[in-house]
């Protein structure tokens, strides 16, 4: 138990003062941890759907556009499919489509680019014959049929022609409401001729993502239906809408002005958001929603599909640029949107985010906050991080239940980022003041690592916290090939002076060239470069430790077996594997309370011990890693060695051995083994099995091939095996390691 202080009271007012703060701001980060939420309820409960309700879409489609023609299609088409539909008994025939140009296929228009003889001779044919649009429009007259409208903020544009009234009740909600300043429309034939005409306006998020549908938006001081809302009135054959806002009869807003609540449209009453918005529940796009439209010129539809329905006239042909997103597809067509928000409708589904969702919010990441601020210096770090999880979840359970069974959207995310934040300040000032208390195995940090490291933590001594940084390391594994063999023949003491003499001169070396020795393991090393100090050659520094101990290892072969000879052990060659690999890892102080070392974690790790493992495999005693290898492939003569997929690691890696420093690199033997190498790599990935085994032929009638011994052995039995058993035919080369 640590007691709060000051600072710590100061530090939690702090953090929840910012994060209400940054909440009412609500920037679009946390409007979109928001819209995470939101979509993840869809997905874990999608509507599923009702064949049943009385909404379908004719879809121009691209089999439709194959079969009848390219789009646009004469508007003499476009009466029949409306003809059809009608004489099929259809509630409303509603086109999301916008009819703003004549038809260019129309007689009357296609004259106007023909030569004056050929213009006479057309116009003389078709006199007295109604045109293209005409014939629409008497369609469009004998039928109920809703027609899309755009509005625009253009100055240049009028306002739109309504097709019904509008009456409020309770406040003026027009404050709260949309404004647009005219409308985009279609001919004025058509209009005129139509029951009814509704927006198509969208109102995406800023993630492009459509999760409401607006029911009515306004041109100035006149409202405008949507195509939703319009296609449900001309279907119940109602004229007037009437708008419930705050304040009026059976709406509680006590006094205040809330803007809309309800929407009712003939017998159909709609709760909206403040600005006549609904939250759709969707569903999964279902083909069995959708009629193609040449099914129904053709006359091969199911007349049941469109008796007494609303059929929304649509297109699902991207070519025709009308998708959209919903929390549950990435990309539908426009129209489908339209019919599921009446279906959402007609099915008498309730999704609202409430007026009151944001102080609720507020108030139970401050009650949680204050409680937590008060129990987290009281409990250890392990039960900090069960109640931080804990409460975490019962935040995302209290959402999701609320959608689930009260048709409500409220947000966990943010509550839960925020005493995330929290908890996490919490417990690191806890471990601060723990800390601050353990000076004595502070002291004790000296004899854990070099001195390099002792003079950066006196300089930083915040660095004897718990934890650590991300930095990129390159890491070195040393280890002894044959230690078994020559520990059998020794004593206990001479086998620990023989560690000894063998450790040491390898530890000089690394910490010669700048590098951290992180532990012994026996007979092994482990070491990193670039922490805690930056070391911006950290990769050369590394590389170069590496050849200068076996340079080393050389030495005391030779002193060995001079000791051999005047009566000492048998000789037995040590050998030595060396393992580099460079990456991003956590560098830091790792243990417990008690004690802890200097340390390294990570992915790069793993790989490099797993390289020095393969150096017997493929007889190099120095293996590198990709990144390694590239930052020093101008100072070092480097041969790649294969292609491997590490256990663990989603992506292979590309692994090299290094031979020698620059002035081999550029020796004529070391380029034509590096030519041999290459040759024999590509053939094998390219799977010419005898090419390959040519090229390994080749090599070992070169002066260098006993360098290459293990090398050529190794693919040789791959390559053999490969032509019983060929890899299967999506290998990219790699090879899986069955060794560490």
């Amino acid at each position: 138990m640590v007691r709060a202080g000051r600072f710590y009271l100061l530090l939690i007012v702090v953090l929840l003062s910012g994060a209400v703060a940054l909440r009412v701001a609500d920037p679009f980060f946390v409007q979109a941890l928001r819209f995470i939420a939101f979509d993840s309820y869809q997905r874990l409960a999608p509507e599923a759907f009702n064949p049943n309700l009385a909404v379908r879409i004719v879809d121009i489609d691209e089999d439709s556009l194959a079969r009848v023609g390219q789009w646009p299609w004469p508007r003499t088409i476009m009466a029949d499919l409306l003809t059809k539909l009608a004489q099929q008994g259809a509630a409303v025939v509603g086109f999301d489509i916008l009819f703003a140009e004549p038809d260019q296929t129309s007689p009357e228009v296609a004259v106007n680019r023909l030569e004056p003889d050929e213009a006479k001779l057309i116009q003389a044919a078709f006199a007295g014959r109604p045109g293209h649009d005409a014939a629409f429009a008497a369609a469009i007259a004998t039928a109920p049929v809703v027609l899309a409208e755009a509005l625009t903020n253009r100055a240049s544009t009028a306002k739109p022609p309504l097709k019904a009234g509008f009456a409020v009740a309770g406040d003026d909600p027009r404050g709260f409401v949309a404004n647009f300043s005219g409308a985009s429309s279609n001919l004025p034939a058509l209009d005129e001729a139509a029951k009814g005409l509704g927006s198509v306006n969208w109102v995406p998020d800023r993630d492009q993502v459509v999760r409401r549908v607006p029911l009515i938006y306004r041109v100035g001081d006149d409202y405008v239906p949507t195509f939703v809302t319009e296609a449900l009135r001309v279907a119940q054959g109602a004229s007037t809408y009437i708008l419930k806002a705050s304040n009026a009869s059976g709406e509680t807003a006590f006094g205040q002005v809330t803007g809309l609540n309800h929407i009712k449209v003939g017998d159909i009453e709609v709760p909206t958001d403040a600005d006549g918005g609904i939250w759709v529940r969707f569903r999964p796009s279902n083909p069995a929603a959708y009629i193609p439209a040449w099914k129904v010129l053709a006359g091969q539809d199911n007349a049941n599909d469109v008796s007494g329905r609303i059929i929304l006239i649509g297109t699902s042909a991207p070519g025709l640029l009308d998708l959209r997103a919903t929390p549950l597809d990435a990309s539908i067509p426009g129209v489908e949107i339209h019919a599921q928000a009446l279906e959402h409708i007609l099915a008498g589904r309730s999704l609202t985010r409430p007026d009151y969702a944001l102080a609720l919010e507020l108030v139970i990441m401050l009650a949680l906050g204050t409680a937590m601020s008060v129990v987290l210096p009281r409990i250890s770090a392990r039960t900090s991080a069960v109640l931080g999880v804990s409460v975490i979840v019962l935040l995302g359970a209290g959402g999701w239940a609320a959608y689930r069974y009260g048709g409500l959207l409220l947000d966990p995310t943010y509550p839960s980022l925020a005493l995330f934040i929290l908890t996490a300040a919490a417990t690191l000032y806890v471990y601060r003041r723990v800390e601050l208390q353990r000076t004595e195995v502070r002291r004790a940090f000296s004899h854990y690592v070099a001195p390099t490291v002792v003079d950066e933590l006196i300089a930083h001594p915040e660095r004897l916290e718990l934890g650590g940084e991300v930095r990129e390391l390159t890491l070195l594994f040393c280890d002894v090939r044959n230690f078994t063999s020559i520990s059998e023949q020794l004593t206990a003491h001479e086998l620990t002076q023989f560690i000894n003499s063998l450790l040491t001169p390898l530890s000089e070396i690394i910490l010669d060239h700048r590098g951290t020795i992180d532990k012994y393991m026996g007979d092994a090393i482990m070491a990193f470069w670039n922490a805690p100090l930056d070391d911006k050659q950290h990769q050369l520094n590394a590389c170069n430790a590496a050849v200068d101990m076996l340079g080393r290892i050389a030495e005391l072969n030779k002193v060995r077996e001079q000791e051999a000879k005047e009566g000492g052990p048998v000789y037995i060659p040590l050998n030595v594997g060396v393992g580099l690999n460079t990456g991003t890892c956590v560098v830091g102080n790792m243990g417990s309370d008690l004690r802890f070392d200097y340390s390294v974690l990570g992915d790069t790790v793993n790989l490099a011990s797993r390289l020095e493992g393969q150096t017997k495999e493929y007889g190099f005693p120095i293996i590198v890693g990709s990144k390694t290898a590239l930052a020093v492939k101008d100072r070092f003569a480097i041969l790649e060695l294969d292609f491997i997929m590490v256990k663990g690691k989603k992506e292979p890696e590309v692994i090299y051995a290094i031979v020698g420093r620059e002035d081999m690199a550029h020796s004529e033997d070391f380029q034509r083994l590096r030519n041999l190498t290459i040759e024999m790599l590509a053939c094998y990935r390219n799977r010419d099995w005898d090419g390959a085994l040519q090229a390994i032929e080749r090599g070992r009638k070169t002066d260098e091939a006993h360098a290459l011994e293990y090398f050529y052995n190794l693919y040789e039995a791959r390559i053999l095996n490969y032509q019983k058993n060929p890899p299967p035919e999506d290998w990219n080369g790699a090879y899986q390691l069955l060794t560490k």
